[in-house]
């Protein structure tokens, strides 16, 4: 599948930064803001995403909103140090807790509004969930918290296409390891053991404003995940997109922006 382009955004040059978190060596990118007073928005890629595989994304973000957009490629990511060790059940836990603070310390950024997709909208939750005063808003792009048929369905048909066609090829223009990235992602998710992973005790306590965007046709999760998610924090903002799968980023953008957009303009308000 092949999205449609996304609109050409304006000229938002990037700067290219490095940061080390345990040991290990991470590719950052950061487009200024044009409008300083507002929150930073932090991209958090998919679940075999990179900074690369946001293609001009940030650069629309940024155009559309005026804040600063920031994004990483975590490890095991892009350009970022190549996986060591095998991934466990808890890796995202690790990435919430540990992880993206350092980060967000490092870059000096306080309180942003977190955009995660896929894994990276998991990890968002997580994040609001353990750091509730340092979140200003998170933007979930198809979410999950808890594991589902559809999900186990959807990684076991991209097992069959990373060995039938030609993803390794794909993957490697945006990882140093692509064998290695495809297949730590995968193999976690399709564990046994990962089949009682769920976060839906953590919503209870998220208490930003909350935007979730999922295609209707999303190939790795149903409207259950966001209906989940909407009972725990009944004032979290649902969009389905009709005709859309896994990455209304890419599939829908002018929707997905459009959204977004007015997402950022609330949580820029100050408060009364």
């Amino acid at each position: 599948m092949i999205p449609n382009p996304s609109p050409k955004p304006e000229n938002h040059a990037r700067s290219l930064e490095w940061y080390v978190v345990a040991g290990h060596t991470l590719e950052a990118t950061r487009i200024a803001a044009r409008v300083p007073s507002r929150p930073t928005i932090v991209m958090l890629h998919e679940g075999l995403g990179s900074i690369s595989q946001w293609r001009n994304f940030p650069e629309l973000v940024a155009q559309a909103t005026g804040c600063e957009v920031f994004a990483y490629s975590r490890y095991g990511y892009g350009q970022s140090d190549a996986l060591e060790d095998a991934r466990d059940a808890s890796y995202m836990h690790h990435e919430a807790e540990t992880a993206l603070p350092s980060v967000l310390e490092q870059a000096r950024i306080q309180r942003p509004i977190l955009l995660g997709h896929s894994d990276g909208a998991s990890i968002s939750l997580l994040f609001a969930f353990r750091f509730p005063d340092r979140t200003a808003g998170i933007i979930l792009e198809a979410p999950h918290v808890f594991l589902e048929d559809r999900t186990i369905e959807g990684l076991a048909q991209a097992a069959i296409l990373y060995q039938t066609t030609d993803l390794p090829q794909k993957l490697a223009r945006h990882h140093k390891d692509a064998d290695r990235t495809f297949w730590s992602w995968n193999r976690v998710w399709l564990d046994p053991r990962f089949r009682a992973w769920n976060i839906e005790s953590c919503l209870d306590d998220i208490r930003c404003p909350v935007l979730m965007i999922q295609g209707e046709d999303d190939e790795y999760g149903t409207v259950r995940q966001l209906e989940a998610i909407q009972s725990r924090i009944p004032a979290a903002q649902l969009v389905l997109l009709p005709n859309c799968g896994h990455t209304p980023h890419r599939e829908h953008p002018e929707a997905t922006l459009a959204r977004i957009v007015a997402f950022v303009e609330r949580c820029a308000k100050p408060e009364a």
